[in-house]
């Protein structure tokens, strides 16, 4: 029987009758430990996409410019200023007083190798996409580098304050990929001093973290991360003081967290989008029909699965992208009301008058995944649930053995289009569909700087994409973070929890 499903009302109840005002271990300690329920493939952030890989990023690496998340204003991070030169080439002045966590000086060197490692393609960066519009970084001196863009990119000031951090060049060369998976150096805010894979992360504060930070000075001593794959034991650790800080949890458990004195629970919209994705690269698949792919769109409660199962702010989709990114407009997308009469008519005009039977790929929310297989039984596609680890199911994605995937997209908290809809359309690894003349659009829209030419553009992308039901994009993703009444945190809709300024009350 589930813990959380079935018995968290008993355990609220014997916590409660233990004590109402216990402290947990992690204040007394200065040790905030926060728990997830996936491992990246990797510590490096240019070598996994999960979610959980972007935050310990952002806790032991910097970026070159840093977006305030109040103002959305560009702030100096590792570069002081920065200035386009013309509209493919982009030049940053460095700091000169930063130092990374090994004690090495910070600069030129390091972000020209980062940059041109991460573009080799021995480098094997399962990232390339966010880096794919640089062509060659230059050094100028020892604190000027020059980024030569293979074309005009606009997104690129907001790209270099996402998800690119800076390495330092004489320990990477030193320690490998794979020694800088096990003991990972970065000028961030916290050091990482223990991997063990698959189960914890150690960091300490970064007690020469330079003052002139943006994010300011981290005020926590000690934050550890550790995989808790079970919802169920997630929850008990933190209703026991094990862990402080959890999140994803299901709205149902999150309501229950309240009645806790020692829990307070948050509940806020991110950047992240559910979605359907169809293959139909193989020339038997019943998606390769245009008919069976409709009916997969008007089969799902969007709605109800946005108020009653996710909840939190949540809003069903349209649009394959986060709605407010810079062009993704709603209005610009095929609606898909819910309509199972119309979806059976749709399948028995392909050809599937009985339906037919498919299998369903996911990583994560298996409530969520599984209330999508009972719409879809509704009108007789009968989807079988492989579940399995995010990196399993991308490699399987990729090479074209994977016929419907519920997944997920967080845009590496980037506020712009490109940034999910050009990943998913533009040709490149994650394409099923490869629409040359959505690629072309794309391309443009990536590539103009023109802020109305490249609305434009997107428009007409998500138009064709919507109107041949390439996805069935789904709802934006609440999410409910829990965690120690001891602990002063602040939720941001990019889903990058800044645990750098985080405190103990």
């Amino acid at each position: 029987m589930s813990l959380v499903k079935h018995g968290l009302s008993l355990l609220i109840a014997s916590t409660l009758a233990v004590s109402s005002t216990s402290a947990f271990a992690g204040k007394s300690d200065d040790t905030l430990t926060y728990a997830s329920n996936s491992w990246p493939e990797n510590i490096s952030p240019y070598h996994n996409n999960l979610r959980e890989g972007v935050i310990l990023g952002h806790l032991a690496w910097d970026t070159l410019i840093y977006r305030d998340p109040d103002t959305g204003k560009y702030k100096p991070m590792l570069a002081t200023k920065w200035e386009w030169k013309d509209p493919t080439h982009l030049v940053l002045n460095l700091r000169k007083d930063v130092k990374f966590q090994n004690g090495d000086a910070f600069s030129a060197d390091d972000v020209a190798f980062t940059f041109n490692y991460a573009l080799d393609p021995s480098s094997k960066v399962v990232t390339l996409q966010n880096i794919s519009w640089i062509k060659h970084v230059n050094k100028i001196d020892d604190y000027t580098v020059e980024f030569e863009l293979n074309k005009p990119f606009p997104a690129a000031i907001e790209y270099l304050a996402g998800p690119l951090p800076i390495y330092p060049e004489k320990y990477f060369k030193k320690v490998g990929l794979a020694g800088f998976d096990k003991a990972p150096i970065g000028t961030g805010p916290y050091q990482i001093t223990k991997v063990v894979n698959g189960q914890e992360v150690d960091m300490v504060k970064n007690p020469h973290y330079f003052k002139e930070s943006p994010i300011g000075q981290p005020k926590i001593g000690k934050i550890k991360f550790v995989l808790i794959p079970d919802p169920d034991t997630r929850v008990a650790q933190l209703m026991t003081g094990q862990v402080d800080w959890i999140w994803r949890v299901p709205s149902d458990q999150a309501d229950q967290l309240k009645q806790m004195p020692n829990v307070d629970v948050l509940s806020s919209e991110t950047m992240r989008v559910g979605f359907l994705t169809l293959n139909s690269r193989k020339a038997d698949s019943p998606f390769k029909n245009v008919k069976v792919r409709e009916a997969v769109n008007y089969s799902i409660k969007r709605k109800a699965l946005a108020s009653a199962l996710v909840r939190g702010g949540s809003r069903p989709l349209s649009a394959p992208c986060f709605p407010d990114q810079f062009g993704c407009e709603a209005q610009d997308a095929v609606q898909y009301p819910y309509n199972p009469k119309k979806a059976k008519q749709l399948l028995a005009d392909a050809g599937y008058p009985d339906g037919f039977d498919t299998d369903i790929y996911a990583y994560r929310d298996r409530d969520y995944v599984e209330a999508v297989i009972g719409d879809l039984r509704k009108v007789g596609i009968r989807a079988k649930l492989h579940y399995m680890s995010y990196a399993a199911l991308r490699d399987q994605a990729r090479s074209g053995k994977v016929p419907m995937a519920f997944q997920t997209w967080g845009s590496y908290s980037i506020n712009d289009a490109s940034a999910i809809v050009s990943v998913y359309f533009k040709g490149g690894a994650d394409d099923e569909d490869k629409d040359p003349q959505v690629i072309k659009w794309l391309d443009q829209a990536d590539t103009s700087t023109d802020p109305k030419e490249r609305q434009k553009l997107y428009g007409e992308a998500i138009h064709k994409i919507t109107k041949n039901a390439y996805w069935a994009p789904m709802f934006t993703y609440s999410s409910n973070y829990a965690f120690t009444k001891d602990l002063n945190f602040k939720a941001y809709p990019d889903e990058l929890p800044r645990f750098w300024e985080a405190s103990w009350k």
